[in-house]
């Protein structure tokens, strides 16, 4: 029979590898939810490159709308031949993706409001009450909610898209010297890309779903 110090240190040991078991577990449970949950966002990012690809002429080689990993997607094409080019397709998620997400927030705000759903309440807080909605209408209202919040969060450019475009400045600007007129919207799209670790996307999602319900004349704002 082993010593009792060394059954004591055995189970420690096995209770330590349980615990980082289940913590790893549910790591990977919640990283694998808030991948799904933001598969939108990803999808329509990348779509809006692919669309911009297509309207310049630029060859596509491959797509990845979404998948589990780093990047969630991609779109991988030809060097445009036109700067114009290369700047229309990296700022195209963040025009395509706003125009989408605050189409979808300004249906979930004027649904929320034209239902009843937020009411005032002495003026002061919106008064939130569910009891007269249909649970479909719940439904498709926290649908369009979750749509335009995970697709707004996902208009910043990526850091790869701000490389891309750089990397065409850099190449092209003592060809056609216009090219430095660029260079300023580089830079933006540079510290727009390095705000999203600082939730920057996720408050420019907000910022979209504020508007909506100003737009609306909702009691929120």
């Amino acid at each position: 029979m082993l010593p009792e110090p060394l059954l004591s240190a055995l189970l420690l040991v096995l209770i330590t590898a349980l615990i980082v078991a289940v913590i790893a577990g549910l790591g990977t449970v919640l990283w694998v939810t808030l991948q799904l949950a933001s598969a939108p966002g990803v999808v329509v990012h990348e779509f809006a490159h692919a669309l911009a690809c297509r309207l310049t002429g630029v060859r596509i080689r491959e797509v990845v709308y979404f998948r589990f990993g780093d990047p969630a997607g991609y779109v991988r094409h030809e060097q445009p031949k036109r700067y114009l080019d290369a700047f229309v397709i990296g700022v195209a998620p963040f025009l395509v993706n706003t125009v989408v997400a605050f189409g979808a927030l300004l249906g979930f705000a004027d649904f929320v409001t034209t239902t009843g759903i937020v009411t005032p309440a002495d003026g002061v807080l919106p008064a939130v009450d569910t009891s007269g909605a249909s649970n479909e209408l719940l439904a498709g209202t926290a649908v369009l909610g979750w749509l335009g919040l995970v697709i707004g969060v996902h208009a910043f450019p990526s850091t790869g898209d701000a490389n891309a475009l750089w990397a065409q400045t850099r190449t092209r600007w003592r060809r056609s010297p216009l090219v430095l007129l660029g260079i300023p919207f580089v830079l933006v799209v540079y510290v727009v890309s390095l705000l999203s670790w600082l939730w920057a996307d996720v408050l420019y999602a907000i910022g979209l779903l504020l508007l909506a319900f100003a737009v609306v004349g909702s009691p929120l704002v």
